[in-house]
């Protein structure tokens, strides 16, 4: 008899339920529900562009519509299915997202007094308007507590947990005061799905807590009291009503409630998995291994790689963090990823491109690639830096803004379409050469996410640039369906699930099209790489003291050697 898991995918503007097989992975049944409040699902700010929150009402409502439809559904699609042979349900969310809770572990914007207050709502990853706390944070950290340092690339960013609960102290002290704790969303929703969301009870995730809240074993959890109140006088009587231990998503958070489970309409001994972060989980979902790297590929991109931890491993400057557990039990995981990827190309589509390419950004979108197609590398004198919303590895600065060099009165959309996609290339693999320099072979890539299903531009550039494969996941959805492979191992095999992560990936994963490197390509790219190396360096690092007089002549010294064959 058929066994099934669900897997929750809160997104940045709308949350998603994944009903799937677990004996093969095969996806039943999928809903999407827009969260409703804000614009697209976000609070934002028109005087601040960097505040964006969410209203975690959104999410409750989510769980509740996209879960009895993809049951609905997976009834009409398997007349043998019933919500009796769910076994599991594994969430993943967005991160960094911390939110202010009340001593009951609710939602401080739930209180009448707070709930119009941007500050009482998730802090969303997006959030940066905390760069000059995350800047202090580093600083602080640089004199007085290095080690927090070496296993986050150096720097602390401004969309990680300590950074924004700081800035909310500073700008919103009435919200930081009344908040009894705080609470990473991808560990407040499966307390909420167990009925325990206790900030003192509640399981945390060694995922969240290792890469966004300094958190590690070796100086005995998070931050100590005397770093907290170096940074601010008062911060650190929070640490007492945070937490001391973590646990990685393999583990069990305990069984659906009683009133979950009749609002959904499962059975209460469904097992609820410890939370993680999309992008890990996506990473799972996608099959990450050894020697893998993988690129969920979206808005913005994040980068994943395990290594094992029985070996010695270097720390890496630059990237989002290594911590012991974070992606799965026994391995390193590894984090980098670019701040703006999905973003910078629907920033273009929006604002800069004619009727003339389409009237929906749909239409735009595959018009400007039917003619991007058809240049060659180079061909239009174009060069752009991959930062319109920060860099976030490896020079980790939110402050950073895109650039587009080689412009004339000739060039055209698609070809800056072009250009912008080569940008996120050439910022990709300037990640992979980091961390290979550091001593982590990256033997193969895998690529998920929307863009990486749709466009198959973007692939066969990337793998142009890069110089190597880019295989494409098979799943669509893989965070969630990372989420579900999570839930089907905390469910455990005597019901029908597995015994470990390795056994779960055998039977629910799998890879579909792969884009291989053409080598004229990737020879003329690496002319171009050059050109974007220095422009990268030279704006982006104080270290770097060259000129920049040779960049327009040799792109238009490039362009014209390629027109001309």
């Amino acid at each position: 008899m058929s066994k099934y898991v669900i897997g929750l995918d809160f997104g940045t503007s709308s949350c998603r339920s994944l009903v799937v097989d677990v004996a093969n992975g095969s996806e039943v049944a999928s809903s999407v529900f827009p969260y409703p409040s804000g614009t697209d699902g976000v609070i934002v700010d028109v005087a601040d562009p960097n505040l964006a929150r969410q209203n975690p009402a959104d999410y409750l409502v989510g769980i509740e519509v996209t879960v009895t439809d993809a049951l609905r559904q997976a009834r009409e699609v398997r007349p043998d299915f019933t919500p009796q042979d769910v076994i599991g349900i594994g969430v993943d969310t967005t991160g960094s997202s911390p939110m202010p809770v009340d001593a009951n572990g609710q939602p401080l914007c739930f209180e009448e007094g707070f709930k119009n207050n941007p500050a009482a709502m998730v802090w969303l990853w997006k959030d940066h308007t905390s760069y000059a706390e995350a800047a202090k944070i580093t600083e602080t950290a640089s004199a007085i507590r290095p080690q927090y340092l070496s296993r986050i690339g150096g720097t602390y960013s401004s969309e990680w947990w300590w950074s924004k609960i700081l800035h909310c102290k500073h700008v919103a002290k009435d919200v930081f005061d009344a908040s009894h704790s705080w609470v990473e969303i991808c560990d407040w929703i499966p307390a909420v799905l167990v009925g325990e969301v206790s900030p003192h009870l509640l399981k945390r995730s060694v995922c969240a807590a290792g890469h966004k809240a300094l958190y590690s074993d070796s100086w005995r959890g998070l931050p100590d009291v005397e770093f907290l109140e170096a940074l601010s006088p008062g911060l650190g009587s929070l640490r007492a009503r945070l937490y001391d231990h973590t646990f990685t998503t393999e583990n069990s958070v305990g069984h659906l409630s009683n009133a979950w489970a009749e609002k959904l309409g499962l059975p209460a001994s469904v097992v609820v998995a410890v939370g993680a972060f999309d992008a890990h989980m996506g990473a799972v979902g996608a099959g990450i291994k050894p020697g893998t790297l993988v690129k969920i590929i979206g808005t913005s991109t994040c980068d994943i790689m395990i290594h094992p931890h029985t070996q010695s491993l270097n720390d890496i400057p630059g990237v989002c963090g290594i911590v012991d557990g974070s992606v799965v039990n026994g391995f390193f995981g590894i984090e980098a990823g670019q701040s703006g990827v999905g973003d910078i190309f629907l920033w273009f589509i929006n604002n800069l491109v004619p009727e003339k390419y389409g009237v929906t950004p749909d239409e735009k979108f595959r018009d400007l690639e039917s003619a991007a197609v058809g240049l060659r590398p180079g061909e239009s004198g174009l060069l752009a830096l991959d930062w319109n919303n920060g860099n976030r590895t490896v020079l980790v600065d939110v402050r950073l803004s895109g650039l587009i060099l080689g412009q004339t009165l000739q060039t055209k959309p698609h070809e800056i379409y072009r250009a912008l996609i080569e940008a996120t290339g050439f910022g990709a693999l300037a990640i992979i050469d980091r961390i290979e320099e550091y001593g982590v072979p990256v033997k193969e890539v895998v690529n998920c996410g929307g863009l990486a299903i749709k466009s198959t531009l973007l692939m066969q550039i990337y793998a142009d640039i890069t110089g190597r494969p880019m295989k494409v996941s098979r799943s669509e959805q893989t965070p969630a369906l990372g989420a579900g492979i999570f839930a089907a191992v905390a469910a455990g095999k005597h019901v029908g699930g597995y015994d470990s992560v390795a056994e779960a990936q055998k039977a629910m994963t799998g890879t579909g099209t792969a884009y291989m490197p053409k080598e004229r390509n990737h020879l003329a790219y690496k002319e171009l790489y050059r050109l974007y190396r220095q422009l990268h360096d030279g704006f982006g690092t104080r270290q770097w003291n060259g000129t920049m007089h040779n960049v327009m002549k040799d792109l238009l010294t490039i362009r014209d050697q390629v027109r001309r064959g």
